[in-house]
């Protein structure tokens, strides 16, 4: 079976700077830099880490998540939540934060925003020039339907 990550979704009050402590941090360069986005692919530990540029909210966690390899390992882990009763929303073709995703939120407890996404990158940069997204968890991961913001993994 294909491997899994966390992944931790940090707001930074200054990417540049949060992109420059972390990349000397965990020795890597990111993946991915866009307008207030930034994302590292960890191997060691094994991490998806995304800053995401929110000013004045800085040094919260925005979300957590687990990024599968394969689609079909996001199926099977809804089946398995499915069937252990969890409370589920899937979000095929879901474009954020510059790529589209193959997701499945999962209602938590005591988890900041009250979720955790399991998740697969099915276009890592998808035709969308704006970086806009079409997603789901647009309400999810700003806690309010009028607010828009990058979110997500």
């Amino acid at each position: 079976m294909a491997s899994t990550r966390l992944q931790l979704a940090l707001n930074v009050d200054d990417i540049d700077e949060a992109t420059a402590f972390y990349t000397q941090l965990f020795g890597v360069d990111p993946h991915k830099r866009r307008d207030g986005y930034t994302n590292f692919v960890i191997a060691e530990p094994p991490l998806k880490l995304v800053l995401i540029e929110k000013p004045g909210a800085g040094g919260g966690l925005n979300h957590l998540g687990v990024e599968a390899q394969t689609s079909a390992q996001v199926d099977a882990a809804l089946a398995r939540f499915v069937e252990a009763g969890l409370q589920t929303r899937v979000a095929e073709q879901d474009v954020c934060c510059h790529a589209e995703q193959h997701k499945v939120f999962v209602t938590a407890p005591d988890v900041p925003l009250g979720f955790w996404e399991f998740y697969a990158v099915t276009d890592d940069n998808p035709v969308n020039p704006d970086g806009a997204s079409t997603s789901v968890c647009e309400l999810s991961c700003t806690g309010n339907a009028d607010e828009q913001a990058s979110c997500c993994g």
